[in-house]
C-alpha cells in the first residue's frame, strides 16, 4: 500500500506535536543548567585588603604592606543534603588586583539543597605534570616555576621594617605537589544556611579569605627569620596556615 500525503489537518498536528516536544527538551536543558558564583573577599584580620598603601600588623607585631596576593582554587565540591556530590573540573586563580577573578562561576549544578562545600588551594598533580597549559594556567599569569615544572599554588608579596630582605622585601610563592612537600591542601566548609540550588534559582556564595591568618597558626611567620620563601623549604610552613584562611560569610540566593 502506497502511503498519501500527510493532510492539511496531520501536517499542522505534526508541527504543534514537534513544536511542544522542543520546547519540553529546551525546558530540561535549562532547568539543569543552574549556576552558582563564589565570590572571595579578601581582609587582613578585620580589614578588608588594601594593596601597597596600608600597614597592617601580624601577631609578632610586625609591620607589613601586602603587594600582592593571588591563589589557585582546583576540585571544588558541593555536597547535598542527600549525600550527592557536585564536582567542578576547573581551576580558578584568584588575584586581589583583578577583581573579576574573585568571582568563580559553576555551571550546570542539580538543583537541591547543599550543605557544605570543599575545594583545594593548588593545582594537581595531573596538571601540575602537563606542561604550559592556557587560561587561568597559562604562565603568563606569573604563576609558574620556569626553573622547575610546577605551578606556584599561592603567592603572598609585601614589605615589612622587621624583613631582613633588601628594601624591606616579603615574598612567600607556596607549591610543590610531591611528598613530603605536598602543598596542596584541602579546605573543608559546612554552611550553617543551606544553599539551595533551585529550578528557578541560581545561588551565590562569599568566602572571606584572611592574609592575618595565612601568617599565623599553627605556624606565626616571623619576618625577621623567614621574610622570603620560593622553594620547598619552608614551604610546608606556611602551607599548614592555610586551613584556618576561609570562612562563609553571608549566605543567599539570587534570583
Amino acid at each position: 500500500m502506497i502511503r498519501t500525503p500527510f493532510s492539511a489537518k496531520e501536517q499542522v498536528f505534526i508541527i504543534l506535536l514537534s513544536m511542544i516536544c522542543l520546547g519540553y527538551s529546551w525546558g530540561q536543558t535549562s532547568e539543569k543548567k543552574k549556576s552558582l558564583e563564589i565570590r572571595f573577599e579578601h581582609f587582613v584580620g578585620s580589614e578588608v585588603l588594601q594593596l601597597d598603601s596600608v600597614t597592617y600588623i601580624n601577631p609578632l607585631g610586625q609591620d607589613f604592606t601586602v603587594t600582592k596576593f593571588n591563589y589557585y582554587i582546583s576540585d571544588i565540591r558541593l555536597t547535598r543534603k542527600d549525600g550527592k556530590e557536585f564536582v567542578s573540573p576547573m581551576h580558578f586563580l584568584i588575584k586581589e588586583d583583578e577583581p573579576s577573578s574573585k568571582r568563580c562561576f559553576l555551571e550546570k549544578i542539580p538543583p537541591g539543597e547543599y550543605t557544605s562545600i570543599q575545594f583545594s588551594i593548588g593545582v594537581d598533580s595531573i596538571k601540575n605534570c602537563s606542561g604550559i597549559q592556557s587560561g587561568a594556567l597559562d604562565p603568563i599569569n606569573g604563576m609558574f616555576w620556569t626553573w622547575n615544572t610546577g605551578y606556584i599554588f599561592l603567592k603572598l608579596e609585601g614589605k615589612s621594617t622587621a624583613s631582613s630582605m633588601p628594601n624591606g622585601t616579603l615574598e612567600y610563592h607556596i607549591g610543590g605537589f610531591k611528598q613530603p612537600n605536598n602543598c596542596i591542601k584541602t579546605i573543608s566548609l559546612a554552611l550553617e544556611t543551606p544553599l539551595i540550588i533551585a529550578k528557578k534559582k541560581s545561588g551565590m556564595l562569599i568566602i572571606k579569605t584572611d592574609v592575618m591568618e595565612l601568617l599565623k597558626s599553627p605556624n606565626d611567620i616571623d619576618f625577621s627569620e623567614v621574610p622570603v620563601v620560593t622553594g620547598v623549604e619552608n614551604s610546608q610552613m606556611i602551607s599548614n596556615n592555610y586551613q584556618d584562611i576561609f570562612t562563609i560569610i553571608p549566605l543567599e540566593r539570587v534570583e
